[in-house]
């Protein structure tokens, strides 16, 4: 089977956000909702824009916020 796809280049800040919230893959992500995401220090719109594009391309989205 395939592995999950990797996160995308979205900046050092970003990627370090995500990793300290134990977010490795593209996956993790879907499990959370865009509120959720930039709500961490170093994710901001630029970052979402680039996991948006990645997780439709994968068939995934981000989890819908409350």
């Amino acid at each position: 089977p395939d592995s999950p796809p990797e996160l995308p280049a979205i900046g050092a800040p970003a990627s370090r956000a995500l990793a300290a919230e134990g977010i490795v893959s593209l996956a993790g992500v879907a499990e959370r909702s865009e509120a959720e995401l930039l709500a961490l220090h170093g994710v901001g719109p630029r970052a979402i824009r680039i996991l948006r594009e990645h997780l439709t391309t994968a068939g995934l989205s981000f989890r819908d916020g409350d």
